[in-house]
């Protein structure tokens, strides 16, 4: 069976990080049956990471606040994780529902395909767009 998304839900996610009004910085897209739904959004980094398990894939749209003390902006992300446990099957199948998602989620700097932890620290994630960005004054100050 095709995979299908609900459009309106995650597309009232994804509206919610970038609205500069609210605190939400990070929403979820996760799997339920043959379907991407939000699986969730919020304010902490570190409650997105928590649902990236070994078991799951899902797709998470992210904000990151880059810039120095004279610039401020923020930019987006869009991480695909695949867990270590998810069958060949699946991991095959997430490269086509991407573009489900791309749909819907279509305004980001950098896309990351991550399955190692590591990979998530959203140290790595801000380096990442920082170079994806073009000019960077912070390194004046070094």
């Amino acid at each position: 069976m095709a995979t299908r998304i609900d459009k309106e839900a995650c597309r009232e996610a994804y509206n919610l990080v970038r609205d500069d009004n609210t605190e939400i910085n990070w929403a979820a897209f996760k799997y339920e049956g043959h379907m991407i739904v939000p699986a969730g959004q919020g304010t902490d980094y570190e409650e997105f990471k928590s649902q990236c398990t070994d078991d799951v894939r899902l797709f998470g749209f992210v904000r990151i606040t880059t810039g120095d003390a004279m610039s401020k902006r923020a930019k987006f992300t869009l991480i695909t994780w695949i867990g270590e446990n998810v069958s060949g099957l699946q991991r095959a199948k997430i490269s086509t529902d991407k573009t489900l998602v791309k749909d819907i989620v279509q305004n980001f700097a950098k896309e990351f395909m991550i399955s190692d932890a590591r990979e998530l620290e959203e140290d790595y994630i801000r380096t990442e767009l920082k170079k994806a960005g073009g000019a960077n004054y912070d390194a004046q100050g070094e």
